[in-house]
């Protein structure tokens, strides 16, 4: 593989890994300070929502501004920011600096999200998409295999709050292997004319496209039950181990790691394999729908697991299914503003789950209220699978 593709794989990597340390420890470490499910839930709906809700305007500022510059900017400011946390956590205490710190990362990781959506068509011009998602998807999900495990160990070794100056050093050198790929790249991106406007013009422009095409608006729904069972796996899976099954916090890692291994295995297979976009959608859906489930049915971690493999393992195949119909109906000059307000509406069931947690959690049990939401999956799947029927 040529030099810039190695350099744009490790920064994707970099940067995916030091972003799961820190989305590991959050949940574990409100978890660990006050022992509540429904805290741990809340602060997973503090940290998620404002980076779903940046989706739109780093969308638009991707086609107007350079997603290369903005790439850097994302990492820069992201080390910055834990060096930042790290000072006030240190001198004021308290586990509020960590939760703010997710969410301003959360920020600044979609707006490098979007920059890196809308390169890598243009990076991989010799390879299908499908293939090319696949690809960069398991850099993304080598960085997940390995962030829990390197979190339980800074956790075991140093406190949470210098675990940050470790975060902010992989940011630094994600954006060191940027520089590395711009030196060796000889992509040049096609520019478009856009409007001044970087707001408003945009989402016109971008619910536009939606009302227009059909595909988006199917995509849009199955996602957002997708989304409601990712969120709640992510808000509660913290707690469900630790907490109702009583393992011990490197169970916990481990389970966060096979899970990314269960996904890198999937997309190897995805890039070695043809499948229709159909069969891809359905099949990773129902997988999901079913491993949420037996999550909420199992009443020991042994059970459990197997949900989650399947939960997490099939959400990057989903994923795949996703991004290619967006590339394949989406105009080119619109890619960015149309793919940020649909990442928006796909997501906004992750935060709405972490929510639910922290409202239902009490009053209907963990495992309650993920039957409920795994109910409504199932029920939106099977509509949507319907009216597309019926057209």
């Amino acid at each position: 593989m040529p030099k810039d593709y190695l350099a744009f794989f490790l920064s994707l990597f970099l940067s995916r890994l030091a972003d799961q340390i820190l989305l590991f420890i959050v949940p574990l470490i409100v978890f660990q300070t006050t022992q509540s499910a429904s805290w741990a839930g809340m602060a997973f709906f503090v940290e998620s929502l404002p980076r779903f809700l940046a989706f739109p305007f780093c969308g638009a500022l991707c086609d107007k501004f350079s997603p290369t510059r903005i790439l850097h900017i994302s990492q820069l400011c992201r080390a910055l920011a834990c060096v930042l946390a790290l000072g006030l956590a240190l001198v004021f205490g308290g586990i509020v600096w960590i939760v703010l710190l997710s969410a301003i990362c959360g920020v600044l990781t979609t707006q490098g999200i979007m920059a890196r959506e809308v390169l890598l068509p243009h990076i991989f011009k010799h390879y299908s998409y499908t293939k090319t998602l696949s690809y960069s998807q398991i850099a993304d999900q080598t960085g997940l295999v390995l962030g829990p495990l390197l979190a339980a160990v800074l956790l075991h070794a140093v406190a949470w709050q210098w675990a940050l100056l470790v975060i902010a050093v992989l940011f630094l050198l994600a954006d060191l292997a940027m520089g590395v790929w711009q030196r060796h790249s000889a992509i040049v991106l096609e520019t478009f004319e856009q409007h001044e406007d970087i707001w408003l013009q945009p989402l016109r422009i971008a619910f536009g496209h939606i009302r227009a095409l059909s595909e988006l608006r199917k995509i849009i729904t199955l996602a957002a039950g997708v989304n409601l069972l990712i969120g709640v796996t992510l808000a509660t899976s913290a707690a469900m181990l630790i907490g109702q099954y009583a393992r011990p916090e490197s169970d916990y890692a481990a389970l966060q790691a096979a899970g990314a291994v269960t996904t890198i295995v999937i997309l190897l297979l995805l890039a070695r394999l043809t499948l229709p976009a159909r069969l891809l959608g359905g099949l990773s859906y129902i997988a999901i729908c079913l491993g949420a489930a037996i999550t909420a049915l199992s009443p020991t971690a042994l059970g459990y697991v197997p949900g989650f493999l399947l939960i997490v393992g099939f959400d990057k195949m989903f994923n795949v299914y996703i991004r290619s119909t967006r590339q394949r109906v989406i105009p080119t000059r619109d890619f960015g503003k149309t793919v940020g307000v649909i990442t928006l509406l796909n997501n906004l069931s992750q935060p709405l789950a972490g929510l639910l947690v922290a409202l239902l959690a009490a009053p209907l049990g963990t495992q309650g209220v993920i039957l409920l939401l795994a109910g409504i999956s199932i029920v939106t799947g099977t509509l949507v699978a319907w009216v597309m029927r019926t057209r």
